[in-house]
């Protein structure tokens, strides 16, 4: 029974539970004991590792799950910070530490406020990409070359900002003079806009990455160079912003040229050993679940669903300290790394993300898991044939990126596992080099929000940039 229940729920209630309650209100019932069922299961096994000075990590791992629920899911596993979410002293330590930073004013501030409050002058700019989506182009001038920055799924241009004036990578480049530009991708919080459809209309979220690469990249690239009077940019893309960039060297080889550089904050492509929990759990049904959220007119991600408190609960059990930690989407995606925690500034940062994206855009990279392959999007045999072609969605040609790429991949990353970050080396003709991050415990969302990110990761990629 349980195999059933998990694959229906997850690939229904990521729509917020609106499709559940629209179209199957007799199941709500069978599915209101699912959390309950897979607490009990004994074949969740718990394994804990302990670090001097360090806090006590445990691992949930699904060794031997029923053998339906097997061929769905293959073998499983989450992390699980149960245990030190419960500790009482850590709890109450955080907790005085977290509420300080609730005073914090930047809690309140957008990214033009915030900019603007630790001394950098900034320019916003709108472009329009060809298939009519209007972006938010920012731009901290200075008179060196320009840099172009670009965000994961789920994020925005916050991203680069929101580690502070002194940890932050736009401002760490803005203090070297870079032309620093940060760009916006459709759909997140300041690129909800098209020239003839509204974020209410469904054909508004028809996209994935691959549009994203298609359509927003070149157009903010076009516009940065035509405004900088440049020939080529460096460019740093972080998560979805990799893929975006792969997907846009491959399929308009003439950007290669434009680009004189990428540095390539946890590179996303091949996903063969992902670890995220949402994109594992929502792979197994992707070609349904992006079917059943269309035609319950639910194509924007929510960041909040049973989906999520679900995974919240195994993760990291109930609380005060796991609502506010698990709380956030992003955490339960990215996983979290406790030493790396900023924890007077986690206020700031979750008033700053998530900040949108399409259910598209997720079903893509669950695709991915599935057919082990850096691929266009797939609709089906038939729909395939029609767009394509072919009745499989064709592969990314990766051997049209000529651009000079370095690579910074981390050990704990949950989405560009290392593995995976060197399928990807050995399948491009112009990797430099992967830097990997001297930490164990680094994660994906590590790379813009660790208290020592500048010092493990920005330092390095300025070095980077300044040999270019």
């Amino acid at each position: 029974m349980i195999p059933n229940i998990l694959l229906i729920y997850v690939l229904l209630e990521c729509c917020n539970g609106q499709i559940l309650s629209n179209l199957f209100p007799s199941f709500l019932e069978t599915t209101a004991d699912l959390e309950h069922e897979l607490a009990k299961t004994p074949h969740v096994v718990k394994a804990s590792t302990t670090q001097s000075n360090a806090l006590t990590v445990s691992r949930l791992t699904v060794t031997k799950p029923p053998a339906k629920l097997a061929s769905i899911l293959g073998s499983l596993e989450l992390p699980s910070y149960t245990n030190h979410l419960s500790n009482a002293q850590v709890a109450d330590e955080f907790l005085a530490t977290y509420n300080s930073g609730l005073k914090n004013e930047d809690v309140h501030f957008n990214f033009e406020q915030l900019v603007t409050k630790y001394g950098r002058d900034y320019e916003l700019h709108e472009v329009i990409t060809k298939d009519g989506y209007v972006l938010s182009l920012y731009r901290l001038l200075g008179s060196r070359d320009p840099v172009f920055l670009m965000h994961g799924l789920l994020g925005s241009a916050d991203d680069f900002i929101i580690a502070g004036p002194e940890d932050g990578l736009a401002y760490l480049l803005a203090q070297q003079d870079y032309d620093v530009w940060l760009g916006n991708a459709r759909g997140n919080k300041v690129s909800r806009a098209h020239i003839s459809l509204s974020p209410s209309d469904a054909a508004f979220w028809d996209f994935s990455w691959h549009e994203i690469g298609v359509y927003d990249l070149p157009t903010m690239i076009d516009y940065i160079l035509e405004n900088t009077n440049k020939t080529s940019l460096k460019y740093v893309g972080h998560s979805q912003g990799t893929t975006a960039f792969f997907v846009m060297a491959s399929e308009k080889p003439e950007y290669n040229k434009k680009v004189s550089l990428m540095a390539a904050l946890s590179p996303v492509a091949f996903m063969t050993k992902v670890r995220s929990p949402m994109i594992r759990l929502m792979a197994p049904g992707t070609s349904l679940l992006q079917a059943v959220s269309k035609s319950a007119g639910q194509n924007e991600f929510l960041p909040d669903g049973k989906l999520t408190r679900l995974l919240k609960k195994l993760i990291c059990g109930s609380g005060m300290l796991a609502n506010i930690i698990c709380g956030n989407l992003m955490f339960l995606s990215y996983g979290f790394d406790f030493a790396q925690f900023n924890i007077s500034n986690l206020p700031v940062i979750f008033s700053h993300m998530p900040s949108g994206a399409s259910m598209k855009q997720l079903v893509h990279y669950g695709q991915g898991l599935i057919n082990e392959d850096f691929r266009h999007f797939d609709y089906g045999s038939m729909e395939n044939s029609e767009r394509y072609g072919t009745m499989l969605a064709p592969s990314y040609n990766l051997e049209n990126i000529k651009t000079p790429i370095w690579m910074f991949c981390a050990e704990s990353d949950w989405l560009a596992d290392p593995v995976d970050v060197e399928i990807l080396r050995s399948k491009l003709k112009n990797v430099i080099d992967i830097y990997k991050i001297q930490n164990k415990e680094f994660n994906h969302i590590d790379f813009v929000i660790a208290k020592d990110v500048a010092k493990l990761v920005y330092r390095m990629v300025l070095k980077v940039l300044s040999s270019f």
